[in-house]
């Protein structure tokens, strides 16, 4: 065994008994221990082999608890492992608690993680992410495209309570990976009693620090402590409400009005303002995520790289940063971002370029692609202020510096990530925050045969360089692979990158237990609890 596994493997056992965010001695807590944050988006499912977006999964690490965790920080702590080590590069065995048990009392057992699994990579379910975690499991991808059964996952029960995980290479990351929402146990008695309607309120068993106590569509969810829960000691909220509004202003007065706790985002260009008037409670760090563009490399017009390359050279990011969404985004010209691990940040050449020269250039790119002033662009995003606002500004972009016309048109957030998935698309307002750090997350978004590449674009050279990192247990070697096939997919132009996420909202002062998130905007709510006011 190297020393590197051995190093991993006594920081994967430390890790494990790091526990959830303790609150600080003196503190005083209210009697009254809910809260009521904007979680955006209506989500689109609360079922662990459905969810996608960052909107279902923030509720899903409430409701289902996976191997590991991720605490407020962004450390990997237990969940239901409570220990976990590297027998080999390709092998983990996990050790399950005996004191975790599903919200109707029955135990959580190793087989109940298999059947999860297996039942998320199964293309029968259609899951539309199972691609993202497949790659993690021997066989994962296999199995997804039905060339092989299910008994043949990377994965097996040694005992009801331990866990064998192998990996078609070398992943040191592994533990962070397990925290996914995508990769909890998911209660099979269940299941298969209600089928699609397991998930709703009355229905569903989890094993998460909350139950599911009502769903209101396009309003609200609302889940409630657990008592069964393993470290129900800990859990401090007896009551949270998932609010579902997309519309920042909307939020915005939620906010100010005290009908919420914590905000989802800010409204374009109010960051400054809304800072000096409530200097103790916005909060705005950079997150390990990028705020993009998708563009359809199917369709007749953005098939060519040529126009593709134009349209991303004439939007000015500092503008977009500064003026536009003016919170504290870093303008991006490229598809790695700082403080990513695994691969250096790229950067087109093109970005120093002066202004004018930028558009010169796109002009001839789109001449001699034979595409002509007055052309039709169509661009599509989900219902948000916030996001009409930058629409607008993209478009001018393109109208005043290249004469092309963008129609516009907004859609309820489950319809657009249907359309892009779908490909019934021609532009498309799109953006992730990693649940990992590592440059294989990011890169997931434009390899060949993922299920996150809305984009549809292709690189087998790119995706060759990545399958080779992804074998290899020298860091050095493997981040130069990786760096090299993010400059390679920059290159192609699948999409348009334009700013850095970073999380601008406001936060009632008595919510206690916010962190930085380690860069990911993933929140338990077992590490909040509200402080006496």
């Amino acid at each position: 065994m190297s020393l590197r596994i051995v190093l991993a493997s006594l920081l994967a056992i430390a890790t494990a008994f790091a526990g959830a965010a303790a609150i600080p001695p003196g503190t005083v807590l209210s009697p009254r221990q809910e809260m009521v944050r904007n979680n955006g988006a209506e989500p689109e499912s609360l079922d662990p082999a459905h969810t996608e977006t960052v909107n279902a999964t923030e509720i899903g690490r409430d409701l289902f608890e996976g191997l590991t965790s991720t605490d407020h920080q962004g450390n990997v702590v237990a969940g239901v492992a409570e220990s976990w080590k590297q027998v080999d590069a390709t092998t983990w065995v996990f050790r399950l608690r005996r004191n975790a048990v599903w919200s109707n009392g029955q135990p959580v057992t190793a087989d109940d993680f298999l059947y999860g699994w297996r039942r998320y990579l199964d293309p029968k379910t259609a899951s539309l992410s199972a691609t993202i975690y497949a790659i993690y499991f021997v066989n994962g991808m296999d199995i997804v495209a039905g060339r092989k059964p299910l008994a043949d996952l990377g994965a097996k029960a040694l005992d009801p309570y331990t866990l064998e995980v192998k990996t078609p290479g070398p992943v040191p990351f592994l533990p962070g990976v397990m925290a996914a929402a995508q990769l909890a146990p998911q209660p099979r008695a269940t299941i298969e009693k209600f089928g699609k309607d397991w998930t709703r309120p009355g229905n569903i068993v989890g094993n998460g620090a909350y139950v599911l106590k009502d769903w209101q569509v396009n309003s609200k969810v609302i889940v409630e402590k657990n008592p069964r829960y393993w470290d129900a000691a800990n859990v401090q909220l007896t009551r949270v409400t998932f609010l579902c509004v997309e519309d920042s202003s909307a939020d915005l007065k939620l906010y100010q009005s005290g009908e919420e706790d914590f905000m989802e985002t800010l409204p374009p260009g109010a960051y400054a303002a809304l800072k000096a008037q409530y200097p103790n409670e916005m909060r705005n760090d950079l997150l390990l995520g990028i705020r993009v563009y998708s563009l359809n490399n199917k369709d007749p017009l953005l098939k060519d790289v040529r126009v593709r390359k134009a349209l991303s050279m004439v939007i000015d990011r500092e503008v977009l940063a500064g003026r536009i969404t003016a919170d504290g985004q870093v303008p991006l010209y490229g598809l790695a971002v700082k403080g990513l691990a695994g691969a250096q940040p790229t950067r087109y050449d093109w970005a120093d370029w002066p202004m004018d020269k930028r558009v010169a250039e796109a002009r001839r790119l789109l001449a001699e692609a034979g595409v002509k002033p007055g052309t039709h662009l169509k661009f599509v995003y989900n219902n948000s202020d916030y996001h009409r606002k930058m629409a607008i500004f993209a478009a001018s972009e393109w109208k005043t510096k290249l004469g092309l016309e963008t129609d516009i048109d907004s859609l309820e957030f489950k319809v657009l990530i249907r359309k892009r998935h779908d490909g019934d698309f021609q532009i498309a307002r799109n953006g992730w925050v990693f649940n990992v750090n590592d440059a294989t997350i990011l890169l997931n978004l434009a390899e060949c045969d993922s299920d996150f590449n809305d984009d549809h674009s292709c690189n087998r050279a790119a995706d060759a360089l990545i399958a080779q990192a992804k074998l290899l247990d020298d860091p050095a070697r493997r981040e130069a692979l990786l760096s090299q096939a993010a400059r390679m997919m920059a290159e192609d132009y699948p999409m348009i990158p334009l700013l850095q996420y970073t999380a601008p909202r406001l936060v009632k002062p008595w919510v206690g237990g916010y962190g930085d998130s380690g860069g990911t905007d993933r929140y338990r709510s077992k590490d909040f609890y509200i402080l006496k006011h």
